[in-house]
C-alpha cells in the first residue's frame, strides 16, 4: 500500500483523546451529529472492554500491594537481625 500524502492522513488532537478517555460515547457523537446511536454490538464491545480494563487493574493493584507487603516484612526481618547483632545476641 503506498503511503498517502500528509495532507490526507487524519490527525488526532490531544483534545480528542482526552474527550474519548473522558466519555467514548461523547466523542462518538461528536463525530456523527445526525444523533444515531451507536450500534448494539459496539456498546457490547465497549462494555466488554471496561469490564477487561477493570479486571486487569484491580490485578495490577493486587500485585502491587503483595509487593508492598514483602517489602515491610523484609525490613523488619532486617531490622531484627540489626538489633540482635547490635545487642550481642548474634556474634
Amino acid at each position: 500500500m503506498p503511503a498517502r500524502p500528509i495532507e490526507e492522513v487524519p490527525w488526532v488532537s490531544v483534545s480528542d483523546l482526552a474527550e474519548y478517555a473522558f466519555c467514548p460515547r461523547a466523542h462518538w457523537y461528536r463525530g456523527h451529529p445526525t444523533g444515531a446511536a451507536p450500534e448494539p454490538a459496539a456498546d457490547r464491545r465497549a462494555e466488554a472492554g471496561t469490564a477487561y480494563h477493570r479486571r486487569e487493574l484491580s490485578r495490577v493493584r493486587a500485585r502491587e500491594s503483595r509487593g508492598a507487603g514483602w517489602a515491610i516484612a523484609a525490613a523488619a526481618i532486617g531490622i531484627l537481625l540489626l538489633a540482635a547483632i547490635l545487642l550481642g545476641w548474634i556474634p
